[in-house]
Formats: structure tokens, C-alpha cells, sequence
């Protein structure tokens, strides 16, 4: 059975399961589960701690399984990255008192605070920066405040949380992260295959909608260029041989603007409808 490590708990954990279920895996109907066999699929699902399973992925005993890019790094397991899956995006930058620090070259010899010890690590190593580094389990940013660091690196959305601790970010991003399918190794087999590709199939339902119009045949190409689709849109003849129907796939939040663009052309009966599956 392919072994699947899904985060228990966390900004990725709720996303995370409703993935793999309109992928058509079985969830866990207890929450305290730490196991779940679905035998139709072949695949057995472990409920981790999601900073522990890039640790679990990374040693082999287990296949293929979902966390943050920045929890990935900040292993520094050998497991890899293998897809993306767009969603828990977060922002790591450094923070500090307004007008101290201005470039990453300031950190020389300070004490920076950190959740993500082995990313911003390895981040300032690679920029040849030297700082000592101050592990904190969450709450970095009142490190500055309490004397503990000079400086703190952490996620940032919008910035206000460290802003409302007098602090002033500054210098390069360390590091954009997202939600990835993380694997013990670059050979995929028939069943991360199977996986990747059903979770691929989501996010393409989730980012496009099918958008189904009529019009007449004179204004045809006018139209598809508004609605190209993926490869081509599908184009069916109508009982009055001047029209057509079309049906083509249009990102999710263009949908309104294309509806209006059909519109002046000169379509009509213009629907759209979700897509629940898809294999692209």
C-alpha cells in the first residue's frame, strides 16, 4: 500500500483532507484516528504533526506526504518536493526595531529569533551573513521586546502582528512557501503517480469553471478568442445551422469578465457550471 503522511492539525490539515477526499481517497471520520486504510485505493493515510513529516517522508517509512515548502527546508530531510499543490501560502521575512537594520548584511553578529532555525540558516549562510540564531517554539515576535534577540525572522501575511510589536521588516524575502506533496525519492511510482495526478485534477476544478454559450456562426472566431480553453473549445452545430453552441474552460476568476466579453460579441445563453473532477 502506498504510504500518505497528512498533517493532523494546522492551517494545512483542514485543506489537506478535503483534497485527498475529492480526489476520492477515504478521510478519517475520527479525528483522533492516526491511521486510515483505504483498501480500494491502495494507499494507507498517517495523521502527523506536519513539522514531523518531511522527517517521516525524508527516512522512508513513509512514500509520499502533503506539508509547507518551509517546513520542508527547515528539515533539511532528503525528502523532495514534487508538485505544488497551491494553497497555505505564507511569507518569511526578518524584522527589527524601525531604523536599525536596513539590508541583510546588518544581521553580522546579531542574535536573530526564529520558529525555522534550519531555513533561515541556511538562507543567511547562502548570502554569507553570520548570526546567532535563537530557536523559538511560535511567538518570535515578542523576542526583540524581552531582550532575547535583536532581530526576528518569521511568517508575514500582512504585517501587521509585527508592526503592533514595534517592529519594521526589512531586507530580501527568505523564503515564499506553500502547501507541497513532498516524496522519499525523485522515482515516482504507479501509486504517487495515481495520487499527484488525482490532486492536480482538484486544482484544476477548483481554478476553472465550464462556461457554455451559443452564437451565431459568423461570429465563431471572434468568440473562441475570447475562450480559448486548454487546448481548443468544443464546438457543436444547433438546429439553425447560422448558430453554434461552444463549451470551453475559463479560469475561476475571470469568469465574470468573460461572460461580459461573450456578451458584446454577441453570444448568448451564456452559463456556467463547477467542475467537480478533472484529469488535464
Amino acid at each position: 500500500m502506498l504510504r500518505v503522511a497528512v498533517p493532523n492539525k494546522g492551517s494545512l490539515s483542514d485543506t489537506a483532507s478535503e483534497m485527498l477526499s475529492e480526489a476520492g481517497y477515504v478521510g478519517r471520520r475520527d479525528p483522533r484516528a492516526l491511521n486510515v486504510r483505504d483498501d480500494r485505493n491502495g494507499v494507507e493515510f498517517f495523521y502527523l504533526r506536519p513539522r514531523d513529516i518531511a522527517t517521516y517522508v525524508g527516512s522512508g517509512a513513509l512514500d509520499v506526504g502533503i506539508t509547507g515548502r518551509d517546513l520542508l527546508l527547515d528539515s533539511q530531510s532528503p525528502a523532495v518536493e514534487i508538485a505544488s499543490l497551491d494553497f497555505g501560502g505564507s511569507t518569511f521575512r526578518f524584522a527589527g526595531a524601525p531604523g536599525r537594520f536596513t539590508e541583510l548584511s546588518d544581521l553580522n553578529g546579531v542574535r536573530v529569533a526564529t520558529s525555522y532555525a534550519g531555513l533561515v540558516g541556511d538562507f543567511l549562510a547562502r548570502h554569507g551573513v553570520t548570526a546567532e540564531l535563537v530557536s523559538l517554539d511560535g511567538a518570535v515576535e515578542s523576542a526583540i521586546q524581552l531582550g532575547v534577540a535583536d532581530a526576528v525572522a518569521d511568517v508575514v501575511s500582512t504585517g501587521s502582528t509585527l508592526r503592533a510589536q514595534g517592529l519594521e521588516i526589512f531586507g530580501p524575502v527568505i523564503l515564499d512557501s506553500t502547501a507541497v506533496l513532498i516524496s522519499s525519492t525523485t522515482a515516482a511510482s504507479d501509486g504517487v503517480a495515481t495520487l499527484q495526478r488525482r490532486l492536480q485534477g482538484v486544482l484544476v476544478a477548483r481554478q476553472f469553471v465550464l462556461i457554455d454559450y451559443d452564437v451565431p456562426l459568423r461570429l465563431l472566431d471572434e468568440a473562441t478568442k475570447v475562450t480559448p480553453g486548454i487546448e481548443s473549445p468544443t464546438v457543436s452545430p444547433l438546429h439553425d445551422p447560422e448558430w453554434v453552441a461552444v463549451r470551453s474552460m475559463v479560469r475561476r476568476s475571470d469568469t465574470n469578465h468573460v461572460m461580459d466579453e461573450l456578451y458584446a460579441v454577441g453570444a448568448r445563453a451564456i452559463l456556467v457550471s463547477t467542475i467537480h473532477a478533472a484529469r488535464i
